[in-house]
Formats: C-alpha cells, sequence, structure tokens
C-alpha cells in the first residue's frame, strides 16, 4: 500500500517551499499522483535531506518568522479535545496497520501450506519451482529493504506534524495552510495571509460561516450566533469556533480587495520607529475584539488630536493586530509633525480603511519583479509579506530606488535575502537619471512577458517606470501601480 503524502505536507517535512516543489513537478523532477507524493518517490527526489535532523529547517523557518515581522510562537499543543480525537486517529492508523501485517503473515502461513501440500505429489520441475517461490519469498520477506530506516524516519515526522497541525485547502479559491497549536480555523487562515470573510470573530456575528467538505473538526469556543439545523445538516461552522482534526477542505469565500468593507476602529500606538529625519514608521495594535480586515499593498487613513493623514500600510494581513504605517515628513502634513515631535507609546488613534486596490493577482504563477521608489517601499513591503505567507510568488526580485531617506529597512530586506532561495534585493542609490537607471533594471529582464511587475512611487515616476517596462516587453495587463503622492 502507497503512503502518499499532501504537498504541502511535504514542503515542511523537506524545509522547501511550495513553489519549489511545483517547479520540480512541472520539469519531471518530482512526481505526483492526484496531487500527492508516494514516500518512495519523495525518498529518491530528496537523498540529501536528513530526516532525524531538522535543525536547519528550523533555523531557516525562525529567520522567515522573524524577517517576516510575524511573531516567533512558543510551541503550542493543540486544544485538549483536538490532541484527543487526534492521537485516537493515529492509534486507529496504526491498529489498521498492525491488523494488515497480521494478516500478510496468516496469508505468508497458508502460503508455505499451499506449497508443501502441492509439492508433494508435483513432478520434479514443479517441485523445484515451488520452492524456488518459497525460497524467493522467504529471502525477501527477511531482507530489511534499503530505505526502509529512512521511511520509517519520514513516517515518524509525518505523523509528529499531523499530531501537531493540520492541513486546510480552501474551495473554491484552492488557499491552502496549515492550522498550528490551539488556533481555530479562522486564526489560522489570517495568520497565514488568507482573507477569509469574517465580522466579530468572537462567535457573535455568523460571519464567518464555511462548509465542511471533507475531514472532522471539532468545536473549540463557544458561540452566541445559532445555526439552522438545515446547516448543521450539511456542514456549515463558524471559523471561529472550530478548529481541525485532521486535514480538511472547507467551502468559503475569500475576499478581494472589493470586498473588504471600510472599518473604523480606535486602537493604540504601539511604538513609533524614526528610522532618520525623513522616515519614521507608526507600530499601531488594533484592539483585541476588533481585527483590521485588508489585503497587503492597501491604505488606511489614521488621526490623532484633531489631524489625520492617508498612508500606505507597510504590514502583512498574517500580523494579527499590528499594523505597520510609513510616515514620510513632509511640508502640510500635520499627522507626520506630530508622530515626528509628539505621538508615543500607548496613545489613542482612529483608523479607517483600508482603501485601495493595489494587491496582489493571488491567481498568477508568475514571478514578480517589485519596483519600490522611496517611500513606495511601504506598500511594496506589505505585498512582499503577503506574497511570502501565500507562499504564491514563483520568484521575487525587489528594486529599491531610493529618496533623500535611504534604504530605510535595507537589513530587513537583507535578511528577505538571507532567508528565502527565491528572493532578490537589489537597492538602487539616488539618481538624477531615473530614465538610464530604469532602462538598466529592464535590461536585465530579456523576458519580462513572463513577469508580473508592482510599482509604488509618484505618478511622473510610475508613468517613467511603466514606459520603460512595457517597451521592454511587460504585458500592460501585468503592470500593477500605485501612487503615493497623495
Amino acid at each position: 500500500m502507497s503512503h502518499l503524502l499532501p504537498l504541502s505536507r511535504v514542503a515542511k517535512l523537506v524545509g522547501q517551499p511550495r513553489h519549489t516543489l511545483q517547479e520540480m513537478i512541472r520539469n519531471g523532477t518530482l512526481a505526483t499522483f492526484d496531487g500527492m507524493v508516494e514516500l518512495d518517490e519523495l525518498l529518491r527526489a530528496f537523498p540529501e535531506v536528513k530526516w532525524d535532523d531538522d535543525a536547519e529547517f528550523r533555523r531557516v523557518t525562525e529567520i522567515k518568522d522573524k524577517a517576516f515581522a510575524r511573531r516567533v510562537r512558543d510551541l503550542v499543543l493543540p486544544d485538549k479535545d483536538v490532541l484527543v480525537a487526534r492521537l485516537n486517529e493515529l492509534s486507529d492508523d496504526y491498529a489498521a496497520a498492525r491488523a494488515l501485517l497480521l494478516h500478510y503473515g496468516n496469508v505468508m502461513t497458508w502460503l508455505d501450506e499451499k506449497i508443501d501440500e502441492l509439492a508433494e505429489n508435483a513432478s520434479a520441475e514443479t517441485y523445484h519451482a515451488l520452492h524456488t517461490v518459497r525460497a524467493f519469498l522467504l529471502r525477501n520477506l527477511s531482507e530489511t529493504p534499503q530505505d526502509a530506516v529512512l521511511a520509517q524516519a519520514v513516517i515518524a515526522q509525518e505523523r509528529i506534524l499531523k499530531l501537531m497541525s493540520a492541513h486546510v485547502t480552501i474551495q473554491p479559491s484552492g488557499h491552502e495552510f496549515f492550522v498550528e497549536g490551539n488556533d481555530t480555523l479562522l486564526e489560522a487562515a489570517l495568520r497565514n495571509g488568507v482573507s477569509l470573510s469574517y465580522g466579530c470573530s468572537n462567535g457573535n456575528c455568523g460571519e464567518c460561516k464555511a462548509r465542511v467538505v471533507s475531514g472532522e473538526v471539532k468545536k473549540v469556543h463557544a458561540h452566541d450566533y445559532v445555526l439552522k439545523q438545515a446547516e448543521k445538516d450539511a456542514g456549515v461552522i463558524l471559523l471561529c469556533a472550530y478548529a481541525p482534526v485532521n486535514d480538511v477542505v472547507i467551502e468559503a469565500n475569500v475576499a478581494g480587495a472589493r470586498d473588504i468593507p471600510v472599518q473604523q476602529l480606535a486602537a493604540k500606538v504601539k511604538s513609533v520607529e524614526v528610522f532618520n529625519p525623513q522616515m519614521a514608521a507608526l507600530h499601531i495594535l488594533a484592539p483585541r475584539s476588533q481585527r483590521l480586515r485588508y489585503l497587503g499593498g492597501q491604505s488606511i487613513r489614521v488621526g490623532a488630536r484633531g489631524t489625520s493623514g492617508r498612508y500606505a500600510i507597510a504590514s502583512c494581513p498574517c500580523e494579527d493586530r499590528h499594523i505597520e504605517v510609513h510616515i514620510p515628513r513632509r511640508s502640510g502634513d500635520a499627522f507626520a509633525e506630530l508622530l515626528f515631535d509628539g505621538l508615543k507609546a500607548n496613545d489613542s488613534v482612529e483608523v479607517e480603511g483600508p482603501y485601495g486596490e493595489f494587491v496582489l493577482d493571488e491567481d498568477s504563477p508568475r514571478p514578480v519583479i517589485f519596483l519600490a521608489f522611496g517611500a513606495g517601499f511601504a506598500p511594496i513591503k506589505s505585498l512582499i509579506q503577503h506574497a511570502m505567507s501565500l507562499e504564491i510568488a514563483e520568484s521575487m526580485d525587489l528594486h529599491w530606488l531610493a529618496d533623500d531617506a535611504g534604504h530605510y529597512q535595507d537589513n530587513l530586506c537583507r535578511a528577505w535575502t538571507d532567508a528565502l532561495d527565491n528572493f532578490n534585493y537589489v537597492p538602487h542609490e539616488p539618481t538624477g537619471d531615473l530614465d538610464a537607471m530604469l532602462k538598466s533594471i529592464v535590461l536585465d529582464y530579456p523576458d519580462l512577458l513572463r513577469f508580473d511587475v508592482y510599482a509604488a512611487g509618484n505618478a511622473a515616476q510610475l508613468q517613467q517606470a511603466r514606459e520603460h517596462f512595457v517597451r521592454g516587453g511587460l504585458h500592460e495587463a501585468r503592470w500593477f501601480a500605485e501612487a503615493i503622492d497623495r
């Protein structure tokens, strides 16, 4: 019986991103069966992986978590009822495997007796053939298969993964993610950048209703919203109140930029990070009861003490209650002056948004070029982190064309390069000849037709860049831009 593994779990086992495995499938170096990978094929394709030592995988994962500004969580056991259910499922698997082995043993005993019975009155030729078969079977059953130890280690690691996490597939969008620790389905989806529809997130509104297509879930939080009996019979649950026991398929809506309503919330300043006299980051903490829904690349209006301004979000939707905006010091921007001169931790701010449709095309498998002009790095950073959390881009190149504020988060960009094998960062110093710089960038991509380009800067910069990239072969429909000179 084949041991089949889903692609997302294979990625975790071998410490490779999904896009790397998908590229291997496309070029024929990794075979799949209905989207699953057989254990023997896994061992063949990754002979260099040390299955008994995942220290390097843990190190890379930690770098990624820090680079994405996501919290590095302590290992948390699943909810006790979920853990018991998973242990029972593994126990059932073990019992079934044990019963199958006993059956195979009985079959071999019967076969041995049958060979003796047939051999009693058989010709010399038949007698020899029967005993040759017996010797072949006994020899092969007594020998340990070449990859048995490796296979045992892989299966053991996969069982631990299944105990600590469950794989979720969302239909019809095709999004995939893992639920780890004691997260609910909704919490895990948001932490992985999947923008499922929801409202209160605490079981009162029913906005996060979804249908379980396959797999088993358990209620881990009480909810006041009352589901109709017909909904229960159809497998409808509230994502904020349930956790998966095993790998599940869920039918739910994933929101696009136009689906997310404008929200107003009262929040607190977590910190003000001044990079230099021209640029600062405002870190905002949303209240527990009202997390802001948004997509990478969108913007919000922030206000305090009678002043306000609209700024690009620089954080990832996967960052729980944390919202980060980058605010340049500009003449006439009263909120920016307040930020640099008086705003401090625990001050109250009003947040309104999100706005804009400068978001990822999550259905695109193309490699991506990100082009950030000065403070345009903020929405680009948000898009990059969102793409990382979703693992949707084949490759990502970031070109940051600095202004007087410089590459104020240069270390972060270099950390991305260190952590990811499909990310490339190219900083460009301020220049008086933007056309020449853009031309040199375009020349590095002779196959621009393959790419998507996301660019953020002022209107004049974006117009120049668009002309160069389209002239260089980029399809006009694959140019996505956001003007930040509001």
